[in-house]
């Protein structure tokens, strides 16, 4: 595995670690404000910088252990495609899915909770092998919808409080950032030469 995967994993797993801080420091020590403060306010033009901050936060440990599993785990199957092609990914997902989010949501509502980031991870590696057409992104693409095909059915308004715009533009970022970045080149094969019948050289 090279350094840039490593790294990308290591970072996966250092964002879910952030989750946790803070939904840790919200409920010792601020009772909640948290999420009001550093949550999506949706058309609000006041904060616009709530759109990085608002995955970070959850209302409550039961919505953030819902998340961090498929969070852990998707994350670092985009992880495998390198450090900057998931950060890349990531910062894609985040700014649509915050921004359907602000435009779709009435007013007034704050949203928080990485679920977008999961739908955009769960949406870039589905369409990432059918574009790649790599024998290690069709593995994953396959998997993926094994073990998680059925939330696709999360982008659909089904319960209340639970916000299917964080859901489905979290799942388009997804599938435009894998259609948006370039493809991955495929290292050539290295040529083995042997002599020729002439002295000279060949390709097998």
């Amino acid at each position: 595995m090279t350094q840039s995967r490593i790294t990308a994993i290591l970072t996966v797993a250092g964002m879910l670690a952030a989750m946790w801080v803070f939904e840790i420091l919200d409920f010792l020590l601020f009772g909640g404000r948290l999420d009001h403060r550093y949550g999506l306010s949706s058309w609000d033009l006041g904060e616009p910088w709530t759109v990085l901050t608002a995955p970070f936060m959850h209302g409550n440990f039961q919505h953030l252990i819902g998340n961090s599993l498929p969070f852990l785990v998707l994350g670092a199957l985009v992880a495998f495609s390198g450090l900057s092609r998931f950060l890349l990914t990531t910062l894609i997902i985040t700014v649509v899915s915050g921004v359907g989010v602000w435009f779709f949501t009435a007013p007034p509502s704050i949203t928080v909770g990485a679920s977008g980031l999961v739908f955009g991870y769960f949406g870039y590696t589905v369409l990432r092998g059918i574009i790649e057409r790599k024998t290690i992104d069709i593995v994953i693409m396959i998997c993926v919808v094994l073990f998680y095909g059925t939330m696709i059915w999360g982008v659909l308004p089904q319960y209340p409080g639970v916000s299917w715009q964080a859901h489905l533009f979290g799942f388009l970022g997804g599938l435009l950032a894998a259609y948006l970045l370039p493809k991955r080149e495929r290292r050539r094969p290295i040529e083995q030469w042997k002599p020729g019948a002439q002295g000279g050289y060949h390709a097998p």
